[in-house]
């Protein structure tokens, strides 16, 4: 097939998962064009039957916003059109379903089919904002295929909108062969001693990641055991996050690494990972670091218990209870056997429920079952 994908190229679970899916595709013999603003962030190197076609926007005087929407149909048409797309897989009913639809305008006859994976931003903003709520839930609905990327996605956005179309629930994934334990720890020494255990939070520092829940968090299991916390990724909330742990007195105990493009390499140094989220549609860092052997203490909210099994290969706590959280971290930590046991279980559920190879032959037996529906 020749599939067309857009998406947010930024980090972010959907950029994730549309760049890595695209990936898979095209070493299976698909042809994957990618057409966004820019290269999509896990896309670091050349890889056979992928293509990356920019979507430049004009400045003019009289538009006061650059019209993103517009440029992007335009060069979704001609994309099509010049590869003989089969389908485009848009990441995002706002704005790329919108734009996707205005492609198959433009080209009539000769258009591809649509299918629209929603990954929870783009269903929480109609609640926060009716204005989106038409041209969110139009958007949808004519696109040819919708698949969500946890059950409480799917079952949130039917009661939301009046759809007369189903959703296919098609979980996030994960190259288990890239995200894995390692026995290597000389670099662990680079961020704490030996008797230290390593703390881990990546995000992009937005409110609805609770990223100073963290530090909280961080400091009450240091009281108990000697740890450090390492902070992947940048955002908004990176400097409160900075400012709070000079304020707490553990700014010595806290490393902040900005954004990283290869944070596999970094996972499995560390010893926990903690999510104390007010939202997440899935959760895709969390499986991640499970797939490295990482467990992960989380906020029981949206598809979370669809990946983190509480008690098992992590905790799932009530939204703001940091000091459950810590307890738990510190309960976890204390015990070596117990530990082990929670990594083992980490590893095994991500290579038995969402390796990549499990996942993406799910994606091309929907994208068949679309495609036939011409």
């Amino acid at each position: 097939m020749h599939i067309g994908i857009t998406c947010y190229p930024v980090a972010g679970g959907s950029g994730v998962v549309a760049t890595e899916l695209g990936i898979e595709l095209a070493k299976r013999g698909h042809q994957i064009h990618f057409i966004t603003y820019s290269p999509p962030f896990r896309l670091q190197r050349f890889i056979e039957n992928i293509y990356y076609h920019e979507v430049e926007v004009s400045n003019y005087p009289l538009f006061r916003f650059p019209p993103y929407t517009m440029s992007l149909a335009c060069r979704m048409a001609e994309i099509s059109k010049q590869w003989h797309v089969d389908l485009l897989h848009v990441h995002y009913a706002i704005p790329h379903a919108t734009a996707a639809f205005l492609a198959r305008s433009i080209l009539k006859k000769e258009s591809p089919k649509v299918v629209t994976t929603l990954h929870g931003t783009d269903i929480t903003l109609v609640g926060m904002d009716k204005s989106f709520y038409g041209i969110t839930q139009f958007s949808i609905e004519e696109s040819d295929g919708i698949t969500a990327v946890s059950e409480f996605l799917k079952k949130i956005t039917l009661s939301e909108f009046n759809l007369n179309k189903d959703i296919e629930m098609i979980p996030n994934f994960v190259d288990t062969e890239r995200f894995k334990p390692s026995m290597d720890k000389r670099q662990r020494k680079q961020f704490a001693r030996d008797e230290e255990k390593i703390l881990m939070h990546i995000s992009n520092f937005r409110p609805v990641k609770r990223t100073e829940d963290v530090i909280k968090i961080f400091k009450l299991i240091n009281e108990e055991i000697p740890s450090k916390l390492i902070l992947i990724g940048d955002g908004p909330d990176l400097s409160k996050v900075l400012l709070l742990s000079k304020e707490l007195e553990i700014e010595d105990r806290v490393i902040s690494l900005g954004g990283q493009d290869y944070v596999e390499n970094l996972l499995p140094l560390a010893d926990l990972f903690l999510l104390p989220s007010e939202q997440e549609s899935f959760g895709l860092v969390a499986l991640e670091a499970m797939s490295c052997g990482l467990p992960v203490i989380a906020t029981n909210v949206g598809g979370l218990p669809e990946v983190v099994s509480d008690g098992i290969d992590g905790y799932l706590l009530p939204l703001g209870d940091v000091r459950s959280m810590a307890e738990k971290g510190i309960e976890l930590l204390s015990s070596e056997n117990r530990l082990r046991n929670f990594k083992e279980n980490c590893r095994k559920k991500a290579v038995e429920r969402f390796d990549s190879r499990l996942i993406v032959p799910l994606y091309e037996e929907y994208y068949e079952k679309v495609i036939g529906g011409r």
